[in-house]
């Protein structure tokens, strides 16, 4: 029999039994992940009726589901404010400060004038990698300290397109080791 209970949460962080905010001990999100995984996993219910075995892939599904929103900072910062009612329209909003833009246009041309260039790109990596940690800790200062989660869907819109960037930097780093 299935024991873990959907219902009995009303978000990812109920579920897991963790406080609601950015800020997480993801070690304590592992350790609640594995005890929800290992009660509900499918493969122990393989006995179960239909209902059992249903109930058990639905658990063990939400489970994954909540485990990567929350694991991952950005989607964990755009889940709780959608959970106060605050959401970054992703696909319409684009809007960003200027000082963002420009840093973003200026990483994007060291990025093609450093193509070749091993230390400039893993230099470049280094800043990348500073400002998404600083944006991060904003994000949880907002989200956290403030409540304000205007700001932090703001910063989040942000952190994809570091995050994005960071990727692609990535990739021309691997290109020429």
């Amino acid at each position: 029999m299935v024991v873990a209970n959907l219902s009995a949460s009303d978000n990812f962080f109920g579920f897991f039994g963790i406080n609601q905010q950015f800020n997480i001990d993801l070690a304590e999100l592992d350790r609640a992940y594995m005890a929800i995984q290992k009660e509900v996993h499918p493969d122990r219910h393989a006995r179960g009726s239909d209902t059992e075995q249903r109930i058990a892939m639905q658990m063990s599904t939400f489970a994954n589901t909540a485990f990567q929103t929350l694991k991952n900072p950005i989607q964990r910062g755009l889940y709780i404010c959608q959970l106060h009612g605050v959401d970054a329209r992703l696909e319409s909003n684009t809007a960003m400060p200027a000082a963002f833009l420009l840093q973003q246009m200026a990483w994007r041309e060291n990025l093609d004038e450093y193509a070749e260039d091993l230390p400039a790109l893993e230099s470049m990596a280094v800043d990348v990698g500073s400002a998404y940690k600083e944006t991060v800790k904003e994000v949880a200062q907002a989200i956290d300290r403030l409540g304000n989660y205007e700001r932090a869907t703001e910063l989040l819109r942000g952190l994809l397109f570091i995050d994005k960037f960071s990727v692609e930097l990535d990739d021309a780093i691997e290109a020429l080791i």
